[in-house]
């Protein structure tokens, strides 16, 4: 037997024997459970200081420190409570012990504990998303309504003149043009002044006629005749020179 398990289990037996002192001078609900033994953790004695859980219905129920490889430690039944029969498990620092105990009154014992630590959950198989099924094309929509006009922008700056134009060839002389209409005929001139010419000389007698009267009277006749063209045409000459 080892060091750590002589002395585990002596502790053990202390703690039985002095269990029934304190019962007598107390009078008090059973008695707790004793546990005590060695400690590994991974095939590995525990270090000192770590911590050794005792678990009921997945609460701690007693907890206590690997010193010099072992453990000790009473699981007493909280008032109000019953841990008759209910099964115990151990942790030794963050590793699970593969051992485990009923809780009885008075009960425990020797109980070496062997813990390994949980390995890491293996990491989640990534689920490939499902392929996506191409349905068939559906009919065309009905046109949209027409949107409103927009916003008339704003006038774009005036561009640059262009350069002129080179000179076009000379056309062809056009035709002659229709003669014009014949005017209006002009208005009448005015009168001219009275002519102003001197009555020409009396043309010489005339020879004598067959019969005194009669031909007295047609040569006065032939007489006047001639005088009176004598004066129209000296007043036209005296127009026609104050025309010029």
């Amino acid at each position: 037997m080892t060091k750590a398990k002589l002395m585990a289990l002596i502790a053990v037996m202390v703690m039985l024997l002095a269990l029934p002192a304190m019962v007598l001078a107390q009078a008090q609900p059973p008695r707790p459970a004793v546990f005590g033994g060695s400690a590994t953790l991974d095939g590995i004695t525990a270090a000192n200081g770590t911590v050794v859980t005792a678990t009921i219905d997945g609460v701690s129920a007693a907890t206590a420190t690997v010193s010099g490889g072992g453990y000790s430690f009473s699981i007493p039944q909280p008032p109000g409570l019953s841990y008759a029969g209910k099964g115990i498990t151990f942790k030794v620092g963050t590793g699970m012990a593969a051992e485990k105990a009923v809780w009885t009154a008075s009960g425990g014992g020797v109980l070496n504990l062997n813990a390994t630590t949980a390995p890491p959950p293996a990491p989640a198989t990534p689920v490939p998303p499902p392929t996506a099924v191409v349905g068939e094309v559906g009919p065309k929509g009905d046109a949209g309504a027409k949107g409103d006009p927009g916003v008339t922008g704003p006038a774009g700056a005036k561009g640059d003149a262009g350069t002129a134009g080179a000179a076009g060839a000379k056309g062809e002389t056009g035709g002659k043009g229709d003669s014009g209409a014949p005017g209006a005929p002009g208005a009448p001139g005015a009168a001219g002044p009275a002519g102003t010419g001197l009555v020409g000389p009396a043309g010489p007698a005339g020879a004598d006629g067959e019969a005194a009267a009669a031909g007295g009277g047609l040569l006065g006749i032939i007489g006047l005749i001639v005088a009176v063209v004598a004066l129209i045409a000296a007043g036209g000459a005296i127009m026609m020179g104050g025309r010029r």
